[in-house]
Parts: structure tokens; sequence; C-alpha cells
């Protein structure tokens, strides 16, 4: 028995039917070995009764008993296998929580290495060793130990799902492609498998492709931050700046009002004491000779009365002090005065703030020029798009959608949907005009208002001297000049649209606080001709800073 041991394995005790090792196991008439419910089953499941290694057929269907030589070998084979097993279970690593076990170990399950994909099996180190060895089984698909076998069955003929249906997008087994789905695309799940394989190729290059470009613009926001920080610093520093020197003019402006005030009043008292003392100076002689007349006329010395009379009869010499007086200094105007030097100072300062400013918005300057195919048909443009004039005859033009039929408008050709931009126009000479930005889903048919609700950011001049900004209610004006050249600037995402006069960088108006979700034109409007009277051209002028 020791000897012969050398040469048993577990290969020589395993049904080919169930590919397990023998369970009451039983010989056919052709010699062959089977377990006996696996060969009772596969008997009442056909017509033949044939043996499946050999294919003999039998006319009756044999008497199978027991082989007790197999199964006394079989028992002792488990046995010394058990043995096996329990002694090496402190080697091998059972399987933990989360990991797939051994569906062939009993008591301790060990941690699965393969899952056979034809069993429908997980097996540790031990009992993947058929796999590796039965010929019949290395054909076997062996993948990483994975849960849930079931699922790899096909529910309705429990078979291995080993096809795809690409008709259905399904895994479907032997018996489903030539039943349910007959005529339909079906393929080995390993052609199906490199396909979608290389599918998921692209998609993991897409997706990487999409990563790459989110982390560019997660460095293209961080340094948008940066320079949000670094321009929100300077500008900081600038106010810190402007407002310190507005803060000593003041002081200065105070200092200087307050030492005038002093002043004044320090003349007042100088002149007052040099009166009272010119006062106590006559006042203290008088006091003396009236003195002297007291004592003069209480005498009775008629010889010295009369020799001294000349003398004393006669008050001394005094000034005239009936016209003489001390006046409080007029402090009237003097405030004023100083607080209109200060508005001066500071509208000195105000004024280099808007040159500062206008600088600023035409560092964002861009080329604009007229799209005639928006044109109104009263609308004369120049050839290179840079003037448009009013003009009495309509010209003929086709009606496509984006021209306006009724406003006297034009707009520009290039659209804006993000950043900053900026243009300026002339308007010398004109009684009338609209300058502004429109987005691109205005109504351009018919008459039109024009308000933000409406899609459009403008300012307008009307009869010379009326300006107005065409907010939600129109809100008047007043400028100090009339401007010359409007300068327009945008800042996309801070939903900002301004108006500056270009000549005295005076702020016109500024819409804040708008929401843009469409692209925006530059809008043009030089209104009706009014006979001559505003016939001046809207003129796009290229920017100078002059300032």
């Amino acid at each position: 028995m020791s000897a012969a041991k050398c040469w048993r394995s577990e290969n020589q005790f395993l049904c080919s039917i169930c590919l397990d090792v023998f369970t009451d196991p039983v010989t056919t008439p052709c010699g062959h070995n089977f377990c006996k419910h696996c060969i009772t089953q596969h008997w009442d499941t056909t017509d033949v009764c044939k043996c499946p290694l050999c294919k003999e057929i039998f006319n009756t269907r044999p008497q199978l008993k027991i082989n007790t030589f197999i199964r006394e070998i079989v028992a002792e084979f488990r046995h010394e296998a058990q043995q096996k097993t329990s002694s090496s279970i402190s080697e091998q690593q059972a399987a933990k929580p989360g990991e797939v076990p051994c569906d062939v170990c009993t008591g301790t399950k060990l941690k699965a290495l393969k899952s056979c994909l034809v069993c429908l099996l997980s097996y540790c180190d031990s009992h993947l060793e058929p796999h590796l060895t039965v010929s019949g089984l290395k054909g076997h698909q062996l993948i990483h130990p994975v849960d849930n076998l079931e699922d790899r069955r096909c529910r309705k003929h429990d078979k291995p799902l080993e096809l795809f249906c690409k008709t259905d997008q399904t895994c479907v087994c032997m018996f489903c492609s030539v039943l349910d789905h007959k005529t339909h695309d079906v393929v080995p799940l390993k052609e199906e498998y490199e396909g979608k394989k290389a599918e998921l190729g692209k998609t993991e290059d897409q997706i990487q492709q999409m990563i790459q470009k989110r982390r560019l613009k997660i460095e293209e926001m961080k340094e948008s931050v940066k320079m949000s920080k670094d321009a929100a610093d300077r500008e900081k520093a600038e106010g810190v700046q402007v407002f310190t020197a507005l803060k000593e003019s003041v002081e200065r402006g105070l200092d200087q009002l307050i030492k005038e005030i002093k002043d004044k009043q320090k003349t007042t008292e100088k002149q007052a004491e040099g009166f009272i003392r010119d006062l106590e100076q006559e006042v203290s002689e008088l006091m003396k000779r009236s003195s002297e007349v007291k004592q003069l006329s209480r005498s009775e010395d008629h010889l010295h009365l009369l020799q001294s009379f000349s003398s004393l009869k006669d008050t001394p010499p005094t000034k005239d002090w009936t016209e003489v007086s001390v006046r409080p200094p007029s402090y009237e105007g003097t405030v004023v005065r100083a607080v209109t030097q200060l508005e001066e100072t500071l509208s000195k300062d105000k004024k280099k703030l808007l040159e500062a400013e206008l600088k600023r918005v035409q560092q964002y300057a861009v080329d604009v020029t007229l799209d005639p195919d928006t044109a109104n048909p009263h609308l004369i443009l120049s050839d290179d798009g840079k003037q448009v004039t009013h003009r009495d005859v309509r010209k003929k033009r086709p009606d496509n959608p984006e021209r306006f039929s009724t406003c006297i408008c034009v707009l520009g050709k290039k659209s804006f949907s993000s950043g900053r931009f900026y243009f300026q126009v002339q308007v010398k000479g004109k009684t009338d005009w609209d300058l502004g930005v429109a987005r691109k889903s205005i109504n351009r048919k018919g008459d039109i208002k024009l308000s933000p609700q409406n899609g459009y950011w403008t300012v307008w001049l009307r009869n010379g001297n009326e300006y107005k900004a065409l907010s939600g209610p129109p809100v008047s004006l007043s400028l100090g000049s009339r401007p010359e050249k409007v300068g327009v600037f945008v800042d996309y995402e801070e939903g900002l649209v301004s108006f500056h006069d270009v000549d005295t960088a005076a702020l016109i108006y500024s819409f804040t606080g708008c929401s843009f979700t469409d692209k925006l034109y530059p809008f043009f409007s030089p209104f009706l001709s009014n006979y001559g009277k505003n016939s001046a051209p809207l003129l796009i002028c290229p920017v100078t800073q002059t300032v």
C-alpha cells in the first residue's frame, strides 16, 4: 500500500462528468468509472444509453453496482488529502473578510488563488492543482478570484455564459445561442471582450485627456486667483496711497484754516493791546493832572493858585478815541474758501484717478468693425466698417434675421462671451446717438425698447444736451462737459458695462451687477439725421492713450 501511495494522485479519482473526486463510484460494462449519481442523471437526460467517454451504446440500461475497490481507495485518498489539507492550513492563508474563499475547502476556507469560468468555482492552491495538470481541465479559463460566480452561469439553462449576443447586448450560454438568440449576432465572449477592452482603452485615453484638461483648468484657475490676489493687493495699495494723500490734503486744509483763523484773532488781539496801552497811559496822565488840580483848588495861597492856574487849567493833550474801536475779524467765507480749495485739490486728484482708470481699461482695446448684415436699411456704412450715418433714403437690402428692420441700429461683427474688451467712438457734432452693447438673442424686428431686460446696455444723447443711461427706468445724467469721444468698457465675468468721456477721462455711467449668459456685440445708433442737424457719423476710433 505504501508503494501505491507514491503514484496516487487526485487526477486518478476524478469523475469525468462532475470533474470531482468519485462519490459512490460505479463501473460501466465498457470499464469506465463514474459517480453513480452523475452517470444515472446523464442517462436520464439522453435518449440513447451510451458511455460518455468511449461512446459505446448499450441496448439495455446496465445495472450499476458500487465499485468497492475504487470506493475504498478513494476513501483512503480523501482521508490522506484531508490530513494533508489540515496540516497545510497553518501554512496556507485562511480567507479573510472581503477575500474570496475556496469553494472546495471544508472546514476552514482557504483564500482562493484562482476562479474557473468554466467550473464557476474558486480554488485555493491545493484544489487548483487539477486545473494545472489534468488535460481536460487545462483548457478552462482561470482568472483572479471573484465573488458571485453563480452570476456567470445562465439562470435558464444552468450553463456557463461563454458567448455574447451583440444584438441584445447581453451574455448568453451555448443553449441560448441556438434557442432564444438563434438569429442574432452571437460571438465568443473573448472576442467581444477584446472589442470592449479596446473601447475601454479609448475611453481611458479620453478620461485621461479630460483629467489633463481639468488639471490644466485647475492650474489656470489657481493662476487666475493668484493674479486676482495680486491685482487686489495692488488696488488696495493704490487705494491706501490715494486715500492717505486725500487725508493729508484734508489735514493740511484744516491746518491752514485753523492757522488763518488764529492769525486773524492774533492780529485783533495785538491791535487791541496797543489801544489799551495808549488808553491806560492817558488815564494815568489824566489821573495825575486830576490830583494836581484837586490839590491846587484846595490851596488858600492866593499867589500860588494864580501862578499855577495857567499850567493846570487845561486838560493834558490826548488822542480822540471817538472813532477808534476794535472790531472782531470777519470769518465769513473762511471755511467755504478752505473747502473750495480742498475741492479743487480733490478734483485734481480725482482727475488723476480717472485718467489712470481710463488708461487701465484702454489696455483691453479691441478692433471693432460694423456688420453690414445687421444694419438698418437707412444706414450707410463706410467701406472700412468704421463709420455709420443715417440717410432718409432706404436702401434695398435682404431682410435677413440678423438685420434691424425698424430701429436705426447696427452691431459690430465680432462677439464677446468672456473676458474684458474696450472700444471708443467719436460722437463729435452729433445731437443724438445711442452706444453700448447688446446680446446676440435680442429682438431685431419692429420697435425696440432699449433696456437691460431686453438685452441692451446703452447710453444715449437726445436734443444735444439730454444724456440718459437706459437702465430699468432710464437715469438722467448730468455731465460736466459734452463728450466728443465715448469709450465703452465691458468686463463679462464681473457683469460691468461702463462709459467714459475719453477727452476728460470722466466716468459717464456704469451698469453693474449684470448677468451675461449670451454673446455680446458692440451696439451703435447714429439716430435720425434730422434734416442734416444730426448728419455727423458715428466713427469708431483707434485707441491712443493721450490722457
